[in-house]
């Protein structure tokens, strides 16, 4: 379980990694989701696996960073950026190399932890948050008096804070991602998935970084034995918590748990040589009846229960995770 659960964190690194120019696009939350809670379900980092887990809990935050409203840490002063710049001090502690890229992304956080607050007015918080990113030393001195001026004029587009941009924070770090990338070319699911294409005759070279394609319900058959390996990881940590206590339906361990269950309804679809069938899961359109159960379940049980919204709706052939991607449609379109 143990080399499996780490096989399945280093492939939902990668992911990660190849979608972080999305951002808030499905497949980065997607994978956020799963490599969260791979990360939740581990009791100690092995050593070697230190880096790959700093790296999805810095790009996790780096792409929610200007949410303020949103907490990683138990302290509500903490920003979702200043908690990203913990995990990369953290990055560089592991690496004795790139100290040029490191300074670069470090300084960038560290500007736009300041200017993500001005932008939405903070800036009381603002000049707090300078009090706990800068030490007393010469070589912070220069940047910890621009930004406490900047932070006096209440100006969040000064030339300072329009130069050193999120975006050019994003494009350092995708700089980052590629060469971790290349150094983890060795990802065993990434080694297999690509023997498995190549062996099923579809043309297609599955390595990191190259457009890969695969037939669509090859492509989901994938997906669903990734599902299948989250499941039985998330089936453990429920089993152990039986051992101790009677399971509560309301935790959210245990609708995680069966919201991967409810996501391998595509299991049954599957023919004994392994090609899915005809009935397997299709491409189809939202009805009027199951955008309607969709709101109701949302008011019932809120945003992000899509377990438990839909056992109790009626909805056809869908899994959690056409309903979250459904219900950002919804709210886009509202």
């Amino acid at each position: 379980e143990a080399v499996a659960a780490e096989w399945m964190l280093e492939f939902a690194c990668s992911c990660l990694c190849r979608h972080f120019a999305e951002l808030s696009g499905p497949e980065f939350l997607r994978w956020t989701d799963v490599a969260q809670a791979l990360i939740n379900g581990v009791s100690q980092i092995p050593p070697h696996q230190k880096k790959t887990v700093y790296l999805c809990q810095l790009l996790i935050r780096i792409a929610q960073g200007k949410s303020l409203g949103l907490q990683f840490e138990n302290d509500g002063r903490i920003s979702p950026l200043e908690s990203a710049l913990s995990f990369w001090t953290l990055l560089e502690k592991e690496e004795t190399e790139l100290e040029k890229l490191h300074e670069d992304i470090r300084r960038l956080i560290q500007i736009q932890i300041v200017a993500v607050h001005m932008e939405n007015r903070y800036f009381k918080e603002a000049a707090e948050v300078l009090e706990r990113l800068f030490t007393d030393s010469e070589s912070d001195k220069p940047l910890r008096v621009k930004l406490a001026t900047i932070i006096k004029t209440k100006d969040p587009y000064v030339p300072l804070l329009q130069t050193f941009s999120y975006s050019l924070l994003i494009s350092k770090i995708k700089s980052y991602t590629e060469l971790y990338m290349k150094e983890n070319e060795s990802n065993f699911l990434m080694q297999e998935a690509t023997k498995q294409v190549k062996f099923k005759g579809l043309g297609a070279t599955a390595l990191q970084n190259k457009s890969v394609e695969v037939k669509e319900n090859y492509k989901s058959d994938l997906e669903t034995k990734q599902r299948f390996v989250l499941s039985i990881l998330l089936l453990r940590d429920v089993l152990g918590q039986m051992q101790s206590c009677c399971l509560d339906v309301d935790s959210s361990l245990f609708w995680m748990y069966i919201n991967c269950l409810l996501d391998l309804n595509n299991m049954q679809n599957v023919s004994k040589d392994g090609d899915p069938l005809a009935c397997s899961r299709r491409r189809q359109r939202w009805t009027w009846e199951e955008d309607q159960q969709l709101k109701s379940g949302v008011r019932e049980f809120g945003v992000g229960n899509w377990a438990k919204i839909l056992v109790h709706g009626n909805f056809n052939n869908r899994t959690s995770v056409m309903l979250k991607d459904r219900w950002r449609t919804l709210c886009r379109i509202e």
